[in-house]
């Protein structure tokens, strides 16, 4: 905020006022959201709920609150994401621990766990045993802990490379209480695992290198790079998973990924040539997202 905007964020001022003075500054600064971000870093600040905030409009800020609602409003008109301030993010109804070794799960990711519901009633008619799903660069944990929680008759396991982010995983399963289901393993990719599996699902690193740099400051500077760049083409990671995938899988399991714009045919068909292949019938090969890009490829293990 400009030295005269802080200068006004004080202790005794309505929590009214601080709310229209962030607001303000993050709209001016070209914030996307400025009123929610305002409001979340209010409530965050002062430990009020969204409904108390409204119906406490004039109770004056305190000291500390002060303090910590200045140092939280730097941080944002320095680019750092509201989730990042508050160290979790919602995410299919679920609240999520990130940490700065995780990936911040979008809500377009979301998509994975609707896509993977929908095999719910073919793959348990398979299964003699509990279906087992498998996230590949599990980061925070949200897509496996998501998808465990909705399906209770499932278990799973989480890769990830880093040792840092699995704590995270661990951390939320333990929250969402499936933590008794979930196996955390580290490694890279497929490497880690040895099968059968039923249900393969990944949002890998898909920004290509020459991409990275043109990426939201929010992006580039606070989420892990190791989440994010894919390679020269941002391809290399559905390569690594295409070499071994239909040997980790059961037969009749499936595959869901998350991909970049215009990266949905090319990865099915990297993924077909490793011999996965489309099962319109169940779920469409491709999948478009709620605004309409296409955002998750689905292919599956015939024998």
């Amino acid at each position: 905020m400009a030295k005269t905007d802080m200068a006004r964020l004080r202790a005794g001022l309505a929590l009214r006022e601080a709310r229209m003075l962030l607001a303000r500054a993050f709209r001016n600064a070209g914030m996307e959201t400025p009123a929610l971000d305002a409001r979340l870093l209010v409530q965050e600040a002062t430990g009020v709920s969204h409904t108390a905030l409204i119906a406490n409009a004039e109770m004056p800020l305190g000291e500390e609150e002060a303090a910590r609602l200045e140092e939280y409003a730097r941080r944002r008109l320095a680019r750092e994401p509201v989730s990042r301030i508050l160290g979790r993010r919602e995410f299919f109804g679920r609240t999520f621990e990130i940490t700065p070794d995780v990936l911040d799960p979008r809500p377009e990711t979301e998509l994975l766990v609707e896509a993977a519901l929908l095999l719910r009633p073919s793959l348990e008619s398979r299964a003699e045993n509990a279906p087992v799903a498998c996230d590949l660069g599990a980061g925070s944990g949200a897509i496996i802990v998501s998808l465990l929680a909705e399906w209770r008759a499932l278990k799973g396991l989480a890769v990830d490379i880093s040792s840092a982010a699995l704590g995270v995983t661990r951390r939320n399963a333990a929250r969402h209480g499936v933590d008794c289901r979930l196996l955390c393993v580290r490694g890279s990719w497929l490497d880690a695992v040895g099968g059968p599996v039923d249900l393969l699902l990944a949002n890998p690193p898909y920004i290509p290198e020459a991409d990275m740099n043109g990426l939201q400051r929010e992006v580039r500077e606070h989420d892990p790079r190791l989440a994010l760049a894919g390679g020269v083409d941002g391809l290399k990671a559905y390569r690594a998973i295409a070499r071994r995938a239909r040997a980790v899988l059961r037969p009749g399991g499936w595959l869901l990924v998350e991909v970049g714009a215009g990266q949905a045919e090319p990865v099915r068909a990297l993924l077909a040539a490793a011999g996965l292949l489309a099962d319109e019938g169940v779920l469409p090969s491709i999948l478009p997202d709620l605004a309409g890009m296409e955002r998750v490829v689905a292919l599956k293990r015939n024998n």
